[in-house]
């Protein structure tokens, strides 16, 4: 496992501001966010500052259906998976058992072991519906 980035005070901010977010955010929703609270971070910070976080696996890390980066700091440390509404972004950190076992035995079945995976659920939330 990396280390984590060396915390200047932009990158700093940018960790603030994914605390406080409970939902999937892009590089640039997320410069944004930070524009609008008054910090002066550029989007190449705010880039470089996800990806160290990314490969410290401080944050989550998921691609949307246009295949672009979405960062989430999740309270969960160990593994799981999400559920992530399309239209508001609403994110649930679910369990997932059923497939723990299937990438296991499907691994097992070919002759690999170490078997990671990665499963995102999108739907639509409830209150998206209505």
């Amino acid at each position: 496992m990396n280390a984590p980035p060396r915390m200047t005070r932009q990158r700093t901010a940018v960790a603030d501001a994914l605390a406080d977010l409970a939902d999937f955010r892009s590089a640039q929703q997320l410069h944004e966010v930070l524009r609008s609270r008054g910090d002066s971070v550029g989007l190449a910070t705010v880039y470089r500052t996800l990806q160290a976080l990314a490969e410290a696996r401080e944050v989550d890390v998921l691609r949307n259906e246009d295949g672009e980066s979405l960062y989430r700091r999740c309270a969960r440390r160990e593994h799981h998976h999400h559920l992530v509404c399309r239209g508001c972004g609403r994110t649930v950190e679910i369990d997932g058992p059923t497939v723990e076992s299937w990438a296991s035995t499907v691994g097992a079945a070919h002759g690999f072991e170490d078997i990671d995976h990665t499963v995102e659920l999108w739907g639509t939330c409830a209150d998206c519906r209505s």
